[in-house]
């Protein structure tokens, strides 16, 4: 899906960059990648000071169905645990290629220079952008997972 924004419906802050220091399974300090790799944070500019807010912006998001995912992985793999079940590695990369289409289906119609992939690294709260438009997301995602881009025209 493609939706054009009104800027001023993003919330962004350095505190949501924070997120990824947030423990999670196997992970206790967060994120391996905060300030390390490239396009994480907190190296990583907000997104007011990368995207045109000036200029049209365009909410770029694909759905994937997690359930159903989840329900086919339980019949292949009985004794999987629920972790495993849902574990990103085996059902992202097929999402990220989806939404990877949508991305360029949008930068093509609205001819697009810049998409920002991980919206979250340049601090927007995407849970509440989310909502602002209409859609409540699932933490953690049981039944639907969304991947979420933001696009526009860079700043010069």
């Amino acid at each position: 899906m493609i939706i054009e924004l009104n800027p001023k419906v993003i919330i962004f802050d350095r505190k949501i960059q924070r997120l990824c220091c947030y423990p999670y399974h196997n992970h206790q300090r967060g994120c391996p990648n905060f300030g390390k790799k490239s396009g994480c944070p907190p190296h990583q500019p907000l997104i007011n000071e990368v995207l045109n807010f000036q200029e049209k912006l365009y909410l770029i998001y694909t759905e994937f169905d997690l359930g159903r995912h989840a329900r086919k992985m339980r019949r292949l793999y009985p004794h999987w645990s629920e972790y495993q079940i849902y574990c990103v590695l085996y059902w992202q990369p097929k999402a990220r290629f989806w939404q990877q289409q949508e991305e360029k289906i949008a930068s093509q119609i609205y001819n697009l220079n810049y998409i920002c992939r991980m919206p979250e690294a340049s601090g927007v709260n995407i849970t509440e952008l989310m909502k602002r438009i209409g859609i409540i997301l699932e933490w953690p995602p049981r039944k639907i997972s969304r991947l979420v881009s933001l696009g526009g025209w860079k700043i010069k």
